[in-house]
């Protein structure tokens, strides 16, 4: 039961993180406007940049290729992040602000799972290929 639950677990958390990588290119644009907005400079590459760092910390944790590179990857991308895009304590606007902490709290949680899957010894017995 519990290699049941580990390969669902990477199968929701990894995918969830290859879904958001293929909206970063998928919706560049508008996403490099947002993060312009957020003082984020060159914003087009860096959404491209997280996009990329999300596709190769999701697919590895999907398919159980250099887990620790994956992780990895997906701490690197949360952690500046949550403290640059939803930086929830800088904002007035209640509603605004709402969203944000909402945004940030799930990314720390989303950092938490990362960070555990750092501390599972390598190699995983348990993967899909």
């Amino acid at each position: 039961m519990e290699s049941v639950l580990f390969i669902l677990g990477r199968l929701l958390f990894g995918g969830y993180f290859v879904n958001a990588g293929i909206n970063h290119f998928r919706m560049i644009d508008p996403m490099a406007g947002y993060a312009k907005m957020k003082g984020v400079p060159m914003p087009k590459a860096a959404v491209a940049f997280s996009g990329l760092l999300l596709l190769i910390g999701g697919l590895s944790i999907l398919l159980s290729l250099y887990p620790t590179v994956g992780s990895a990857a997906l701490v690197l991308f949360l952690v500046p992040v949550s403290f640059t895009m939803h930086a929830y304590w800088k904002i007035q606007d209640p509603q605004m602000k709402m969203a944000e902490k909402v945004n940030f709290l799930k990314n720390i949680a989303l950092l938490g799972a990362a960070l555990l899957l750092l501390a599972i010894p390598q190699p995983w017995s348990l993967g899909l290929f």
